[in-house]
């Protein structure tokens, strides 16, 4: 059986939370504000019909055949939002069974016709951006503007790829005798299994949801049991487009028997998932005793090179955007800025100063650009790194300790002099905290930066064009910022090299991994 870990462990199941907490930035971000918000805004979302407590599997939305079930908690306050259900390998297999029932009639329908739903799905996502804005704000933490524009962000995947839907090609070779014809079909892999994370709720399923159904593709997601409620307001929403029963199925609950159930599954074709490298392995292991198709998303380690003829405020914008989004709670945020020695301790005060003026509170909070890590064990984990890093030389600039606001809110780190026998310089810390490390030339930075196992994104702050491309050609990731710390479209390929993962999701190139090719020989035609 497969131990399907998360990227930050479960924290307790129960934590009290104060009433009223002081600021070191401000006005108080919780308290019974924060919380009067929070269930507000739940009811709210009741009320639309957007805050489920069931999964989907085939036409039903349904319980955990024994009853169990999982409790999803707003990680700014502690507040319960709803209870979903604890599925496992049972209920997994009759998802399965579902969306092999639902594939041939799928697969048959012309690409126009699964371009239109999709089209639908899409207007109904943007339809409802603000209410599935606000749940995904309650479940996850990140800030409602955040949240708001992944909901475009995740709808944007649908929109794309119902336009592509309608340009899945062949092709006709030339043959190399007159009595052949060479053609080339491609054709959908058929039941596709999904593993989703926590910190992207929507976007992270759109982008696998949407080329899979618009290559033909039935599909069972697993979202991560921290924010399984985006998933299942998304599946109502995909349902009201008449997207047909069994297409998508969501199932939450025991990762490790959902995993297994998916992977053992002869009838699922394909594993796509985004999460851990560890985990990722484990897929790939599993996956072999199928031969399945994988495609997966996994951890990093992103550099950004800032060199001596950088814009400093260019490069501090981009740095901020590209370090702090979410709390620091995504694959390709900046794990390790290289400052060329000209410009560091310029740099460097201007950064911690940018970095120091964030607002830290509840995500419905107005004004607040950072919200809760996770759960208590990513808190953990922050500090683990920070300790490391200060004791082997690194300077705090500021934050460099929990907030104030206590429970899940960490803050806003900058840390100087960082060196290459820190953990933070190898390990993703998945969090608000930022390590500055001082080069020298152009060498020495890309052979730092390339210094890890993995290699998703990575950035580049120059003013010289020829520097830029140089070293962006030399840098071993899937994905370039150059000077931009925002890089993630749905119209571009997402993906990366070494042991960030295989494949690529979102662009045109996205819709290839659903797809499987077939040659079609026909022969033995007679000449006219």
């Amino acid at each position: 059986m497969l131990v399907f870990a998360r990227r930050v462990s479960r924290g307790l199941s129960s934590i009290s939370v104060h009433s009223t907490f002081a600021s070191s930035r401000g006005r108080c971000r919780m308290g019974t504000v924060a919380h009067s918000n929070s269930h507000v805004a739940a009811k709210k979302l009741k009320d639309a019909g957007l805050l489920l407590s069931r999964a989907l599997i085939g036409d039903k939305w349904c319980d955990a055949i024994d009853g169990r079930t999982l409790n999803v908690t707003n990680p700014a306050t502690g507040e319960l939002l709803t209870s979903v259900p604890f599925m496992g390998r049972k209920e997994t297999e009759l998802a399965i069974t579902a969306a092999h029932e639902a594939f041939p009639a799928w697969s048959q329908k012309t690409n126009t016709e699964r371009s239109k739903l999709l089209r639908k799905w899409f207007d109904l996502l943007i339809q409802n951006k603000e209410e599935l804005g606000r749940l995904m704000t309650l479940e996850q933490g990140k800030p409602l503007k955040e949240a708001l524009g992944e909901i475009v962000y995740a709808a944007g995947f649908v929109e794309l790829y119902a336009e592509e839907a309608k340009r899945i090609y062949g092709d006709i070779i030339p043959a190399t005798t007159q009595d052949k014809r060479i053609f080339v079909l491609r054709q959908p892999v058929g039941v596709v299994g999904a593993i989703t994370p926590w910190n992207f709720p929507l976007a992270m399923i759109t982008r696998k949801v949407a080329p899979a159904l618009a290559a033909g593709c039935t599909i069972i997601v697993k979202p991560s049991e921290f924010t399984p409620l985006s998933a299942m307001a998304a599946a109502k929403l995909a349902v009201e487009a008449g997207i047909p029963a069994g297409v998508l199925n969501i199932v939450t609950g025991d990762a490790p028997q959902i995993g297994a159930a998916l992977l053992e599954s002869t009838r699922v074709r394909k594993i796509t998932f985004t999460g851990s490298t560890q985990i990722g392995k484990k897929l790939m292991e599993g996956s072999a005793a199928t031969v399945k198709k994988v495609s997966l998303e996994l951890g990093g380690n992103a550099p950004c090179i800032i060199f001596d003829d950088a814009n400093i405020d260019l490069a501090v914008k981009g740095a901020l955007a590209a370090k702090y989004r979410n709390s620091g709670q995504t694959c390709v945020c900046v794990n390790r800025i290289f400052v060329q020695d000209g410009i560091y301790a310029e740099f460097a005060k201007a950064f911690a100063l940018a970095v120091s003026q964030l607002q830290v509170g509840n995500g419905l909070d107005e004004g607040v650009t950072q919200g809760p890590l996770i759960n208590p064990a990513a808190v953990v984990k922050v500090e683990s790194h920070v300790e490391d890093a200060v004791a082997k030389g690194a300077k705090v600039l500021t934050g460099g300790k929990k907030h104030s606001l206590g429970r899940t809110f960490y803050e806003p780190t900058v840390l100087a002099d960082a060196t290459v026998d820190m953990r933070i310089f190898s390990e993703e810390v998945f969090g608000p905290v930022a390590p500055l490390i001082r080069f020298k030339d152009d060498k020495e930075a890309v052979a730092m930066a390339n210094d890890t196992e993995f290699g998703l994104a990575s950035y580049i702050f120059t003013e010289n064009i020829t520097r830029g491309w140089r070293i962006a050609e030399a840098l071993e990731y899937g994905m370039v910022g150059l000077n931009e710390g925002l890089i993630s479209t749905e119209v571009a390929p997402f993906g990366g090299m070494k042991q960030s993962g295989l494949g690529r999701e979102g662009s045109k190139y996205g819709l290839d991994e659903y797809l499987e090719m077939k040659y079609l020989c026909l022969g033995n035609m007679s000449p006219p």
